[in-house]
């Protein structure tokens, strides 16, 4: 981003020349400016390009003909920008040797601290040397990443247990009315005979003074140690609360994270809680961090193997809509159905998954299943309707047949009067009329069907009539006869 401080640059030289200048110097530059340069070279040379490419229009050339010139500076600006490119590697490089020197001067001081905080008189007699390391190690410098939280929270509870130990020295400075005592019992022996009417006298009233600074040095030093062991039962009880969660019934993000915040409270009320004696301080402070340790080590565990499922089961989510995409448009409408309920019944199978990750691929997969079922739907209706007009169709013709049959049989009827009262000849015209009708109902029976309700029963009337011509056939035979 170009600022007020930054530069104006006019042309392609400038710009090489700019970057060849930072070459030639020991840095690898400031990574913004390298990256406005190199900008602004490829915009200078785009301009150039379509101005060349439009004049060679103007003159008469084809778009598509059009060839730019070689650009003679880029290989000048990539060979410089190349140089600081590799600069700025070794610089990286040298950087992370630097920060693993650092993580071993700290991991040095920390061993120091550690040393030095054995007792209340070595706190109190490395004080100085303490804050040095102290400074020290604010001003080590980086480390590595991956080393950076293990060093700081390190870094932290060696310099609170050296607080911890200077704190218990300055209380004991500040009874230092005992060291006087002791002094001043030893300044007596030395000092020389006194009257002997005040002798005993003095001695009293002195042995009396030193009763009282004892019991009082005693009972300080009685309730710290009292304070100290009530310290350590209520770190005893941290501890053995840590160590009772049970991490087994622990199933989901809220189970772990409801469990966690108790120990973060726990962990909390460790740090209210003033030190144990110094031959339990330690033993029981490693003791808490390890159970903590323990479940947060589970915890995030849990997570990881949790992740990995969730992403385990969106891929197979995946692989399901892209199945399902890849049937909605079949037209094979029972095995791709059978096919897609199968799909619809491993996608409840699966493990659950965030709604915000999955929700994209189960709109896709519904999407899919949505445009088969509907297509598939939508031929049932289609095919339906079919039917049923071929059904409508098939009893509008049997209704025709009907009627003309119908027509046919009084027809015949009317001629068989006729025949019964004429002559031989009618009657032999009336024979032929009757078989070729008998032949015609007998030719056409066969495109009834039973598909309409009333299909069967239009068959047996067209039987009967047959058989009534068959009968009438016979009669005007034996007319023939007679006649």
């Amino acid at each position: 981003m170009e600022t007020e401080n930054t530069p104006l640059y006019s042309s392609k030289e400038e710009v090489v020349a700019r970057v060849q200048a930072l070459a030639a110097g020991t840095t690898s530059g400031d990574k913004q400016e390298i990256d406005l340069l190199k900008s602004l070279y490829y915009k200078f040379h785009n301009q150039e390009v379509i101005a060349a490419r439009q004049a060679f229009i103007d003159g008469g050339g084809e778009a598509d003909a059009f060839i730019p010139d070689v650009d003679t500076l880029e290989p000048q600006f990539r060979e410089a920008i190349q140089t600081l490119r590799q600069r700025r590697a070794e610089e990286m490089q040298r950087l992370e040797q630097e920060r693993v020197k650092n993580l071993d001067r700290k991991l040095d001081i920390l061993e120091r601290i550690k040393e030095m905080a054995l007792t209340p008189e070595d706190a109190a007699k490395n004080f100085s040397e303490f804050k040095q390391l102290q400074a020290s190690f604010k001003e080590g410098g980086p480390v590595p990443p991956e080393r950076a939280t293990e060093i700081w929270k390190n870094y932290q509870l060696y310099c609170e247990q050296f607080y911890d130990l200077l704190k218990m020295g300055h209380e004991m400075r500040e009874l230092s009315a005992f060291d006087t005592l002791q002094h001043l019992h030893q300044e007596w022996k030395e000092i020389g005979p006194v009257e002997k009417e005040l002798r005993e006298d003095l001695w009293n009233r002195f042995k009396a003074a030193s009763t009282v600074v004892n019991k009082r040095h005693q009972a300080y030093y009685d309730a710290i140690k009292a304070e100290e062991e009530e310290n350590l039962h209520k770190k005893e009880a941290l501890c053995e609360k840590v160590e009772a969660v049970d991490t087994a019934p622990l199933n989901t993000f809220a189970d772990w994270d409801a469990i966690a915040k108790d120990i973060q409270a726990m962990q909390l009320e460790w740090k209210s809680i003033g030190r144990a004696p110094q031959k339990d301080n330690q033993a029981v402070y490693e003791r808490f961090r390890s159970a903590c340790d323990k479940f947060f080590t589970a915890k995030q565990a849990y997570f990881k193997a949790v992740k990995a499922n969730i992403n385990e089961a969106l891929e197979k989510r995946r692989a399901l809509v892209e199945k399902a995409e890849a049937l909605k448009d079949s037209r094979e409408w029972k095995e791709t159905a059978e096919a897609l309920i199968q799909l619809q019944k491993e996608w409840k199978e699966l493990a659950a998954t965030p709604r915000k990750q999955s929700e994209q691929l189960w709109q896709r997969f519904k999407a899919a299943c949505d445009a088969f079922f509907e297509a598939r739907k939508a031929n049932w209706e289609e095919t339906r309707q079919q039917r049923e007009a071929d059904r409508e169709a098939l009893r509008a013709r049997a209704k025709v047949f009907k009627e003309k049959a119908e027509a046919r049989t009084q027809k015949h009827a009317e001629h068989i009067q006729e025949l019964i009262d004429g002559d031989r000849q009618k009657l032999k015209r009336a024979y032929d009329a009757i078989k070729a009708e008998l032949q015609s109902y007998e030719n056409n029976i066969g495109f009834l069907t039973a598909a309409s309700k009333k299909g069967n029963s239009l068959i047996d009337q067209t039987q009967k009539k047959i058989e009534s011509l068959k009968k009438d056939l016979e009669q005007i035979a034996q007319k023939l006869k007679e006649s």
